[in-house]
């Protein structure tokens, strides 16, 4: 037994609906997009400059993390195995 909704058991095994054909079914796949589509919102021009600002930051400070973490990384190594004019 499957229980599709609370309180309704629906024999496992029992009658399935039939799939609509290939064609109804891209067409209802693009009547979905078209909706989806329009719940979009575009930002306005303010946002889009407010989002931009956050974004590039965040990859200015993430550049800068991995570029220390590569530095001292390179700092250990050099220390660890001894090459020479290091540290």
């Amino acid at each position: 037994m499957v229980q599709d909704e609370p309180g309704e058991v629906v024999p496992a095994g029992g009658p399935r609906e039939k799939k609509p054909n290939v064609f109804a079914r891209i067409a209802m796949f693009i009547r979905q997009v078209f909706a989806e589509l329009r719940k979009v919102v575009t930002p306005t021009r303010q946002e889009l400059l407010k989002y931009t600002a956050v974004v590039l930051g965040f990859v200015v400070i993430m550049m800068a993390i991995v570029y220390g973490l590569d530095v001292l990384f390179v700092w250990i190594t050099a220390y660890v195995f001894g090459v020479p004019g290091a540290a």
